[in-house]
């Protein structure tokens, strides 16, 4: 247990009669970049806020940095750094002024102040701009600022609730730089996100549907593991029109909408191939083309949620 940052056994939520998270077990080891994907309510946000004793569990048991979940809340908040999904700091203040309010929840000593002041404004991109009023910072820029108040005061671990939500490209990209930066210095990072692309710089990863682990492991044993069947992609005209078709070619396991074109999981790519060509041909759809392709995470992230979703309504 000396290497384990988190350890959740059987950790349920429930609100009344609503199974938010239904008895989910999971380690993440301490340094490593810990990803909980899944989409919108599926139990990420509650998993996060019952790992950093916002709300307790109904029922199971966790440990975050070797402190109870249910017994030692307080101790937990001291030791972590949370940044949630919606602006949390307060926009009728400045910049410095939120950044100096944290450090006084933090109870950052006051020699030590105006040096956190100025590696917060240095890792949040923001010097030269500390007496700005923090509600005429753009969305990115106000993400920054909130990532490095989590951080100023050198959490051991660090839990990011969707923290590029709404945010551009460039942003995204220069966030994942600094967690990246954390995690090599040591830092446990448990981040939630639906972003499939931002998953592949996780080193290991569930994903969680209705509350349930219905995936787990590294990017690459998700992409082997849980496809387990060749992926083609299909571009053709008005995709859209032709998905129900296709999905019915024999060979065809799955098909879904994947931007323009269509991903289709196949049992045998050199027989559904030819197959998928013929059919395409014969109902003359237009120029297309069919490739074999990489299966990506959000394949992954597809073909769980349709597998998962199979296995209840054959339950019911």
């Amino acid at each position: 247990m000396d290497n384990v940052a988190v350890s959740v056994q059987n950790l349920e939520k429930k609100f009344g009669d609503f199974t938010a998270v239904n008895k989910i077990n999971f380690e993440v080891k301490q340094g490593e970049i810990y990803g909980f994907l899944g989409p919108n309510g599926a139990g990420k946000s509650t998993t996060i806020r019952m790992l950093c004793g916002i709300i307790p569990p109904t029922s199971g048991t966790g440990t975050v940095g070797g402190f109870d979940i249910i017994k030692e809340q307080p101790k937990i908040k001291e030791h972590i750094g949370y940044m949630s999904q919606k602006f949390s700091l307060y926009n009728d203040l400045t910049i410095e002024e939120n950044i100096n309010f944290y450090s006084g929840i933090y109870k950052i000593p006051k020699d030590k102040k105006k040096d956190v002041l100025e590696e917060t404004l240095r890792t949040a991109g923001l010097e030269g701009m500390e007496s700005r009023p923090t509600v005429t910072l753009a969305g990115g820029w106000k993400q920054r600022l909130a990532l490095g108040c989590a951080l100023l005061h050198k959490p051991k671990i660090l839990f990011l609730d969707e923290p590029t939500s709404g945010v551009d490209p460039i942003t995204r990209a220069n966030f994942w730089s600094v967690i990246k930066q954390l995690a090599a210095q040591g830092v446990t990072v448990f981040v939630t996100t639906h972003y499939m692309d931002e998953a592949e710089n996780c080193n290991r990863m569930v994903l969680i549907y209705h509350g349930t682990i219905i995936a787990r492991g590294s990017p690459q044993e998700m992409k082997t593991n849980c496809i387990g069947n060749d992926v083609l992609e299909i571009t053709l005209p008005n995709a859209q029109n032709w998905l129900e078709k296709i999905a019915k070619i024999e060979g065809v396991k799955d098909a879904a909408l994947f931007g323009a074109n269509i991903h289709a999981i196949v049992y045998d790519s050199a027989k559904a191939i030819p197959a998928i060509k013929q059919a395409l041909q014969q109902m003359n759809v237009g120029e297309f083309r069919v490739n074999k392709i990489l299966p990506s995470l959000e394949d992954v992230f597809v073909c769980s949620i349709e597998n998962y979703d199979r296995a209840e309504l054959k339950k019911n």
